[in-house]
Protein backbone atom coordinates (compact mmCIF):
# COMPACT_ATOMS: atom_id res chain seq x y z
CA UNK A 1 0.00 0.00 0.00
CA UNK A 2 1.57 3.54 -0.75
CA UNK A 3 2.45 5.70 2.09
CA UNK A 4 -0.42 8.35 1.14
CA UNK A 5 -3.26 5.85 0.83
CA UNK A 6 -1.90 4.28 4.43
CA UNK A 7 -2.71 7.49 5.82
CA UNK A 8 -5.59 8.59 4.53
CA UNK A 9 -6.62 4.43 5.44
CA UNK A 10 -5.36 4.98 9.18
CA UNK A 11 -7.09 9.03 9.42
CA UNK A 12 -10.44 6.58 7.99
CA UNK A 13 -10.13 8.50 4.88
CA UNK A 14 -10.45 7.25 1.34
CA UNK A 15 -8.24 8.63 -1.63
CA UNK A 16 -9.58 10.58 -4.14
CA UNK A 17 -9.54 7.18 -6.17
CA UNK A 18 -11.83 5.30 -3.77
CA UNK A 19 -14.03 8.27 -3.94
CA UNK A 20 -14.54 8.04 -7.75
CA UNK A 21 -14.97 4.18 -7.68
CA UNK A 22 -17.21 4.53 -4.96
CA UNK A 23 -19.41 7.20 -6.76
CA UNK A 24 -19.66 4.86 -10.21
CA UNK A 25 -20.40 2.01 -7.91
CA UNK A 26 -23.32 4.03 -5.84
CA UNK A 27 -24.58 5.08 -9.24
CA UNK A 28 -25.31 1.41 -10.82
CA UNK A 29 -22.36 1.50 -12.67
CA UNK A 30 -19.77 -1.88 -12.34
CA UNK A 31 -15.57 -1.44 -10.81
CA UNK A 32 -13.68 -4.39 -10.38
CA UNK A 33 -11.04 -5.05 -7.77
CA UNK A 34 -7.34 -3.10 -7.75
CA UNK A 35 -8.73 -0.22 -9.97
CA UNK A 36 -7.32 2.90 -9.64
CA UNK A 37 -8.28 6.08 -11.11
CA UNK A 38 -6.03 9.41 -11.57
CA UNK A 39 -6.29 12.84 -11.75
CA UNK A 40 -8.94 11.44 -14.47
CA UNK A 41 -12.24 13.24 -15.61
CA UNK A 42 -15.30 10.44 -15.40
CA UNK A 43 -19.01 11.20 -16.50
CA UNK A 44 -20.63 10.57 -13.46
CA UNK A 45 -23.86 12.07 -14.23
CA UNK A 46 -24.92 8.65 -15.48
CA UNK A 47 -22.14 5.66 -13.95
CA UNK A 48 -24.08 3.25 -14.51
CA UNK A 49 -23.13 3.13 -17.69
CA UNK A 50 -19.37 2.51 -17.12
CA UNK A 51 -18.00 -0.83 -16.41
CA UNK A 52 -14.22 -0.81 -15.28
CA UNK A 53 -12.77 -5.00 -14.88
CA UNK A 54 -10.27 -6.11 -12.55
CA UNK A 55 -6.50 -4.51 -12.26
CA UNK A 56 -7.11 -1.41 -13.97
CA UNK A 57 -5.21 2.07 -14.03
CA UNK A 58 -6.19 4.97 -15.34
CA UNK A 59 -4.57 8.14 -15.14
CA UNK A 60 -5.26 11.71 -16.65
CA UNK A 61 -7.41 10.60 -18.48
CA UNK A 62 -11.35 11.04 -19.57
CA UNK A 63 -14.16 8.78 -20.18
CA UNK A 64 -17.48 10.30 -21.82
CA UNK A 65 -20.63 8.47 -21.65
CA UNK A 66 -22.26 11.48 -23.44
CA UNK A 67 -22.61 12.92 -26.70
CA UNK A 68 -24.08 16.58 -27.59
CA UNK A 69 -23.05 17.08 -30.91
CA UNK A 70 -26.36 16.20 -31.80
CA UNK A 71 -28.45 18.11 -29.31
CA UNK A 72 -28.54 21.59 -31.08
CA UNK A 73 -29.66 20.09 -34.26
CA UNK A 74 -31.99 17.03 -33.22
CA UNK A 75 -32.53 18.05 -29.53
CA UNK A 76 -31.24 14.93 -28.35
CA UNK A 77 -28.17 14.20 -26.76
CA UNK A 78 -26.40 10.58 -27.51
CA UNK A 79 -25.57 8.33 -24.42
CA UNK A 80 -23.78 5.14 -24.34
CA UNK A 81 -21.66 2.61 -22.47
CA UNK A 82 -17.72 2.76 -21.72
CA UNK A 83 -17.00 -1.48 -21.46
CA UNK A 84 -13.26 -1.71 -20.04
CA UNK A 85 -12.07 -5.15 -19.42
CA UNK A 86 -9.52 -6.55 -17.18
CA UNK A 87 -5.64 -5.74 -17.27
CA UNK A 88 -6.04 -2.46 -18.87
CA UNK A 89 -3.66 0.70 -18.68
CA UNK A 90 -5.10 4.12 -20.00
CA UNK A 91 -2.42 6.52 -20.19
CA UNK A 92 -2.65 10.50 -19.71
CA UNK A 93 -4.52 12.81 -21.79
CA UNK A 94 -6.29 10.34 -23.77
CA UNK A 95 -9.95 9.89 -24.30
CA UNK A 96 -12.75 7.45 -24.08
CA UNK A 97 -16.05 8.26 -25.69
CA UNK A 98 -19.43 6.94 -25.69
CA UNK A 99 -20.37 3.61 -27.42
CA UNK A 100 -17.06 1.80 -26.53
CA UNK A 101 -15.34 -1.51 -25.43
CA UNK A 102 -11.75 -2.31 -24.30
CA UNK A 103 -10.93 -5.57 -23.79
CA UNK A 104 -8.69 -7.88 -21.72
CA UNK A 105 -4.90 -6.86 -21.45
CA UNK A 106 -4.63 -3.50 -23.45
CA UNK A 107 -2.51 -0.33 -22.68
CA UNK A 108 -3.75 2.84 -24.18
CA UNK A 109 -0.99 5.32 -24.61
CA UNK A 110 -1.07 8.94 -23.90
CA UNK A 111 -3.36 11.11 -25.63
CA UNK A 112 -5.28 8.42 -27.51
CA UNK A 113 -8.75 9.29 -28.51
CA UNK A 114 -10.64 5.71 -28.67
CA UNK A 115 -13.91 5.96 -30.74
CA UNK A 116 -14.34 2.71 -31.42
CA UNK A 117 -13.61 -1.08 -29.71
CA UNK A 118 -10.26 -2.01 -28.64
CA UNK A 119 -9.58 -5.90 -29.18
CA UNK A 120 -8.07 -7.85 -26.25
CA UNK A 121 -4.23 -7.94 -25.95
CA UNK A 122 -3.53 -4.64 -27.83
CA UNK A 123 -1.13 -1.60 -27.35
CA UNK A 124 -2.83 1.54 -29.35
CA UNK A 125 -1.04 4.83 -29.61
CA UNK A 126 -2.29 8.04 -31.63
CA UNK A 127 -4.81 9.57 -32.95
CA UNK A 128 -7.30 8.55 -34.27
CA UNK A 129 -5.86 5.53 -32.16
CA UNK A 130 -4.54 2.32 -33.99
CA UNK A 131 -2.74 -0.78 -32.94
CA UNK A 132 0.56 -1.51 -32.86
CA UNK A 133 1.42 -4.65 -31.40
CA UNK A 134 -0.04 -6.93 -29.25
CA UNK A 135 -0.31 -6.75 -25.08
CA UNK A 136 1.97 -9.95 -24.77
CA UNK A 137 4.60 -8.95 -27.72
CA UNK A 138 5.18 -5.43 -25.49
CA UNK A 139 5.61 -6.65 -22.03
CA UNK A 140 8.24 -9.44 -23.44
CA UNK A 141 10.11 -6.84 -25.26
CA UNK A 142 10.46 -5.37 -22.41
CA UNK A 143 10.80 -8.23 -20.17
CA UNK A 144 14.00 -9.53 -22.75
CA UNK A 145 15.53 -5.93 -22.49
CA UNK A 146 15.65 -5.90 -18.72
CA UNK A 147 16.96 -9.40 -18.65
CA UNK A 148 19.48 -8.77 -20.87
CA UNK A 149 20.14 -5.52 -18.96
CA UNK A 150 19.63 -3.00 -21.85
CA UNK A 151 18.10 -1.59 -19.85
CA UNK A 152 18.50 0.70 -15.51
CA UNK A 153 16.63 -0.84 -13.02
CA UNK A 154 15.40 0.42 -9.76
CA UNK A 155 14.17 -1.21 -6.99
CA UNK A 156 12.59 2.90 -5.96
CA UNK A 157 10.85 5.17 -7.79
CA UNK A 158 11.53 7.96 -9.79
CA UNK A 159 11.16 10.11 -7.29
CA UNK A 160 13.01 8.48 -4.51
CA UNK A 161 16.05 8.00 -6.98
CA UNK A 162 15.91 12.06 -7.21
CA UNK A 163 15.48 12.49 -3.81
CA UNK A 164 17.96 10.28 -2.53
CA UNK A 165 20.78 11.41 -4.97
CA UNK A 166 21.62 8.51 -6.26
CA UNK A 167 25.24 8.17 -7.56
CA UNK A 168 23.84 5.77 -10.28
CA UNK A 169 22.16 8.61 -12.66
CA UNK A 170 20.35 7.39 -15.86
CA UNK A 171 21.79 9.07 -18.45
CA UNK A 172 19.51 11.75 -20.07
CA UNK A 173 16.69 10.24 -23.11
CA UNK A 174 17.33 7.01 -21.75
CA UNK A 175 14.39 4.21 -20.43
CA UNK A 176 14.80 2.93 -17.24
CA UNK A 177 12.66 1.09 -14.95
CA UNK A 178 11.57 1.85 -11.61
CA UNK A 179 8.92 0.61 -8.76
Amino acid sequence: MKITQYLLYKLGRKSPSERVIDKIRSGGGKVGSNVQILNSSIDLRIPYLISIGNNVTITGATLLTHDATTKMELGYTKFGSINIGNNVFVGIGSIILPCTSIGDKVIIGSGCVVGKDIPSNSVVIGNPCRIICTYDDYIEKYRKEIDAGKVKVFDMSPYQIVESNANEQVPEGKMFFAL
